[in-house]
């Protein structure tokens, strides 16, 4: 059984995943909003030299006593960490899981989650909202699947939980993400833009620093969110798939050609590298248009944090080292 937080610490969030994409924008956005950050990383003392105003603490997402021992004072529990380039998700993620499951049961702390359109199926497909049956038909959604029972099933032991899904995440941090490992390579020019997707097929994208101020705003009202909370965040919806491609050609010089993909000449190297055979599980979620209903978002906060498309792309290029 959890322990109610306390008012004194009722401003505490810890991060794990500070040093990547998700956590690291949305360890900021809660800092912005007067959070004080607790992150735990494997390397304290590197981490620190970038941000000396956070609290970093030694530890392991997988060790659950450093996690537990991390916990304790806090009132929210970022869990954005995933094994580096989509690797070993089967051995490592649902461990992971339990241990902030057993952390926010100790601490009595709300679980914050980034969730993924990986959980669903074609059944779902193309608006998703967040009462929709989770069919996935890759391996990864399945994981992701029994992540969201666990996190369900320990709201039952007065475990709070929050979930924010958005589509392919995208913005100023490298990481598990279709734009920076696909569209674009960091600290490369932009000579050639190669696009996953199929010609008029819609493809949603989430803005990281925009879903950052979306958990840090839902954060602020936690208290008044329902147990186990949902909800999906719109993000920058691309009809046809030449939203995203055409805002890189025009925050780049040169006017960089774009291809589609080749997914067949991926399927050869892919038995030979972790990352593309992780990567080629993806493949049919860019064939059919997938896109995330906010309505219910936009009710609890009034609208949804937007950064317009153009802006978001080329801040996310400046600092990829792309420009």
């Amino acid at each position: 059984m959890s322990n109610p937080v306390s008012a004194s610490s009722a401003r505490i969030a810890l991060v794990l995943g500070a040093t990547g994409g998700v956590g690291g924008e949305t360890a900021a956005a809660l800092a912005r909003h007067g959070w004080t950050v607790r992150a735990l990383t494997r390397n304290p003392d590197a981490a620190r030299a970038k941000r000396p105003d956070w609290n970093w603490m030694a530890g392991d997402a997988l060790d659950r006593e450093a996690v537990v021992a991390a916990a304790q004072g806090a009132s929210v529990i970022l869990h954005a960490v995933n094994p580096p380039g989509y690797r070993d998700w089967d051995r490592l993620v649902l461990p992971m899981i339990d241990n902030t499951i057993a952390a926010a049961r100790a601490s009595g702390a709300r679980i914050l989650l980034p969730g993924t359109i990986y959980n669903y199926g074609p059944d779902a497909f193309p608006l998703l909202h967040e009462d929709l049956p989770q069919s996935p038909t890759t391996r990864k959604g399945a994981i992701r699947v029994e992540m969201e029972r666990r996190l369900s099933a320990a709201c039952a032991d007065d475990v709070r939980v929050l979930i924010l899904r958005g589509g392919d995440y995208f913005g100023p941090r490298p990481g598990n993400s279709w734009f920076s490992q696909g569209l674009v390579t960091p600290g490369k020019p932009v000579r050639a833009i190669a696009y996953p997707g199929k010609k008029g097929v819609g493809h949603a994208w989430a803005y990281l620093p925009d879903v950052a101020e979306t958990f840090a705003q839902l954060a602020d009202i936690e208290a008044e969110l329902e147990p186990f909370a949902r909800y999906h965040f719109g993000g920058h919806w691309d009809a046809d798939g030449t939203g995203m491609t055409e805002a890189v050609r025009r925050a780049v010089p040169g006017k960089p050609r774009v291809s589609l993909m080749s997914w067949p000449l991926l399927a050869l190297i892919a038995p030979f590298n972790e990352t593309l055979r992780e990567l080629m599980e993806m493949k049919p979620l860019w064939r059919r248009s997938v896109q995330l209903d906010n309505h219910r978002l936009v009710a609890r906060l009034g609208s949804e944090p937007h950064t317009p498309l153009d802006e978001a792309v080329q801040t996310s290029l400046k600092a990829l080292g792309c420009l």
